[in-house]
């Protein structure tokens, strides 16, 4: 599944990233929605979800997210929808570890 979120806020430090595997983070924009998907092995077993997706977080709920690979680039967002079929555009798209 998936989860859509919009960006409230992120750390200068996602602007700074010149790695060439990393430069994606130099596109994220507070106010953007981005999509995340939840695949094994981000999922867990039991509850087969992945941890930070919002499961509970309804309404105005501030959420935190971090980018692997540079624990600087953080910020938060707020879920919009989950969705059981992903249809996200690449651009946007990411997925929880």
């Amino acid at each position: 599944y998936c989860v859509e979120f919009r960006t409230e806020s992120l750390s200068p430090h996602c602007a700074l990233e010149t790695r060439p595997y990393a430069r994606w983070m130099q596109y994220l924009r507070e106010g953007h929605t981005v999509c995340v998907a939840c695949q094994p092995p981000a999922m867990g077993a039991a509850m087969q979800r992945c941890s930070g997706d919002g499961h509970n977080a309804h309404g105005d709920k501030i959420l935190h997210w971090e980018a692997i690979g540079n624990s600087q680039c953080q910020g938060t967002w707020k879920k919009i929808r989950q969705l059981e079929h992903c249809s996200c555009p690449l651009v946007h798209s990411f997925i929880f570890t």
